[in-house]
């Protein structure tokens, strides 16, 4: 699956590309039939400790899903973002499946 990331105001390494890239291919195997994704992330500028925001996006046919996560890492951040995601493209697998 093709992933674009996005930064808003800063530059990524190739580091957190990758592995950004790694968690999403494993969400495939959950859902074969995404179309693209796209994950943005954000550093506010706060006092607060947790003050990455990482939103990732996902086209499937017929809809979208979109998870928003705040936390200190944005690795911390991917992770919780795709296990909601795989959680999402499970239920979206089983409703198609009973509907047929």
């Amino acid at each position: 699956m093709k992933v674009s990331v996005h930064a808003v105001n800063f530059t990524v390494d190739r580091k957190l590309v990758d592995f950004i890239q790694e968690k999403m291919d494993k969400l495939e195997k959950y859902y074969d039939k995404v179309v693209s994704s796209d994950a943005f992330l954000k550093v506010e500028k706060t006092s607060d400790k947790e003050n990455k925001w990482v939103e990732i996006k996902i086209n499937v046919p017929g809809d979208e899903f979109v998870v928003k996560k705040q936390c200190k890492t944005f690795e911390e951040a991917v992770d919780l973002a795709t296990e909601s995601l795989e959680r999402l493209l499970v239920k979206r697998k089983e409703k198609i499946r009973t509907s047929v």
